[in-house]
């Protein structure tokens, strides 16, 4: 059984995607900490002045958990965020298939992040046709605080075989530990595809909401095609 474990992005990019689609599980890593100006709440859309953030606004101090950080209520970012989309991607053949569904995603008045960005990525997903299911960290009980330990204490926690790691994992994994346990590993080496979009010159890494609006059906095969793996531990 292989597993991705990774933290909560805000309407995540593709290659967040393809992983998703290639494991047999999903978990989703609200323990870890927050990452200010990181992907965990903010990403990009294409408009025809250029790419724009998307940034829902956050209270976190320095060591804060993911699943603990606070949306600030107190700003329209929901309006703000639905409007710029609306307005980024009206002439988008697919934006009154999934007008209904952004309109759900951004009615709750969030108050936590993680649940957020694990609906907007579930939005994501369920709308490319990812039918992998999905299990929140912070549910499994695993306590370990070093990073190798507390993903193969993750791993051995849902059952899993494989680890699909991120491009990098050879740099911070100690390979060692998961080989004593038994769980091979994979490293994901995306190639980030090239699509038609609206609004000019092709822009990679924003928001996978960008492909999705713009190719609908197509968008689970498009970014499937960047996909591939290289094999760190048997």
């Amino acid at each position: 059984m292989k597993v991705a474990i990774h933290q909560p992005h805000y309407l995540p990019w593709l290659g967040y995607l393809a992983k998703w689609a290639a494991a047999d599980l999903l978990v989703f890593l609200d323990t870890v900490q927050y990452e200010k100006h990181g992907w965990q709440n903010r990403n990009r859309i294409k408009t025809a002045q250029g790419p724009r953030w998307l940034t829902v606004p956050v209270h976190a101090r320095l060591g804060t958990a993911i699943r603990d950080v606070t949306i600030d209520t107190a700003q329209p970012w929901r309006a703000r965020h639905l409007r710029a989309v609306e307005e980024a991607y009206a002439a988008a053949p697919y934006l009154g298939r999934h007008r209904e569904a952004l309109g759900a995603l951004y009615a709750p008045a969030w108050e936590r992040l993680a649940p957020l960005a694990v609906a907007s990525a579930r939005l994501l997903a369920d709308a490319c046709g990812i039918r992998t299911p999905t299990r929140l960290a912070s549910e499994l009980g695993a306590a370990a605080t070093d990073p190798t330990d507390r993903l193969v204490e993750l791993c051995r926690a849902v059952g899993a075989d494989t680890y699909l790691a991120g491009r990098d994992g050879a740099a911070y994994l100690d390979l060692e530990r998961f080989r004593a346990a038994g769980i091979a590993v994979l490293a994901q080496a995306y190639a980030h595809p090239v699509y038609a979009q609206a609004h000019g010159e092709f822009v990679p890494f924003l928001s996978a909401l960008d492909l999705l609006l713009t190719h609908g059906d197509d968008a689970l095969s498009i970014l499937g095609g960047g996909n591939s793996w290289a094999r760190l531990l048997s």
